[in-house]
């Protein structure tokens, strides 16, 4: 089974060609006639006639997208018609964080060597690029960017005006990649991906202030509590730590204490299988998402580690992906993915659903097996 097919095992990603052939025909008409009035294809997984959980909301390219919110259709004639894209716009996103109040997204672009900033409430756009190779970032509560710099092997501070505030370096460090911050218990999570000849792939473990305060992980292996090269990592609102063990195809999950408690996924194919895992993030029901970067998808768990659904697909389509990479979750469960080669940002929302949505059902009781015993 080939890469582009392999995730489509269940019937819900049916509903993505039949929004490309309502936009194709759109297309077509437009080319004979004067082109008909747009009416908004909504990408939804699963499509109908199954409750919509997941739809595509627009993509994030650069400066333009503060000054008009283009809808799937629009964005997706524009894509067929062969519409060009501004020219400073985001190359290849690696890691994304979203301000407590939701109206500012930072995307940190490694090819770039700097952090786009998009004030949605103010329609002001900043680009930060006093970097030099960034990777993951995030944001405590005052809106203070703890940006990773693997050239550096340091993490950066800038404050809620973009000024650098202090930096901290850790010369342990092989290839620094995500960044989670523990608000509650003042801690900051860092993976370090390692590389074939380093002797540990790990999560290195900081107070506020810099210092080395512990480590998650050893030397490289398949063993629950070890990776092999991991790269992003999550923490959700009790402490537990959520690591993409990126080779070994699986999302690890550690207690406050950094006690291995579960996985989530192992490599394969199949539905609620792994390629590449890579950025993680969780929603406000406790679901665990998960970027796949070979399938180009997002796989979501709930907190009992059962697969839910999965949304994307491999493809340039826009609601589609080609090898995403970060992602992170609002407090209003919109979604945002790093799509890498397509150089851009999907933005997905959550949509008619509850905490006991979250929870799947057991299956009915069999009235031939009462009868037969």
């Amino acid at each position: 089974m080939d890469r582009e097919h392999a995730c489509s095992i269940p019937p819900w990603i049916g509903g993505i060609s039949a929004a490309i052939a309502v936009a194709v025909t759109l297309f077509a008409a437009g080319c004979a006639a004067p082109p008909p009035k747009l009416e908004e294809t909504k990408l939804v997984w699963p499509p109908p006639p199954l409750t919509a959980r997941i739809q595509f909301v627009r993509s994030i390219y650069g400066e333009q997208d503060l000054k008009q919110d283009t809808t799937f259709t629009q964005t997706l004639v524009a894509f067929l018609t062969g519409e060009v894209m501004p020219y400073d716009r985001i190359a290849e996103p690696v890691g994304l964080a979203v301000s407590d109040d939701t109206d500012r997204l930072y995307v940190s672009d490694i090819l770039q060597h700097c952090i786009f900033i998009f004030d949605w409430k103010k329609k002001i756009f900043f680009k930060l690029t006093d970097v030099d190779v960034p990777s993951g970032i995030a944001l405590d509560a005052e809106e203070k960017l703890y940006v990773v710099d693997q050239a550096k092997k340091a993490i950066i501070v800038f404050d809620a005006d973009h000024k650098r505030l202090d930096q901290f370096v850790d010369e342990t460090l092989t290839r620094p990649n995500g960044i989670a911050l523990d608000r509650t218990n003042r801690r900051i999570y860092v993976v370090d991906t390692g590389s074939r000849e380093a002797p540990e792939h790990n999560v290195k473990i900081y107070d506020m202030d810099g210092k080395r305060i512990g480590v998650i992980g050893g030397k490289p292996g398949g063993e629950f509590g070890r990776f092999f090269f991991p790269t992003y990592v999550a923490v959700d609102l009790k402490g537990n730590v959520y690591v993409s063990d990126t080779l070994n195809a699986r999302v690890q999950m550690f207690d406050v204490n950094g006690k291995f408690v579960t996985a989530y996924g192992q490599g394969g194919s199949n539905w609620g299988e792994f390629e590449r895992p890579k950025g993680v993030a969780l929603d406000t029901f406790g679901n665990v998402y998960v970027v796949d970067s070979d399938w180009s998808n997002v796989q979501i768990f709930n907190p009992k580690g059962q697969i839910l659904l999965f949304f994307g697909g491999r493809g340039p389509v826009p609601g589609l992906m080609k090898n995403p990479a970060a992602i992170v979750i609002d407090k209003n469960n919109r979604i945002y993915v790093g799509d890498y080669l397509n150089h851009r940002i999907g933005v997905y929302e959550l949509v008619n659903t509850t905490a006991a949505d979250s929870f799947l059902a057991p299956p009915a009781p069999n009235p031939a097996s009462k009868s037969a015993k």
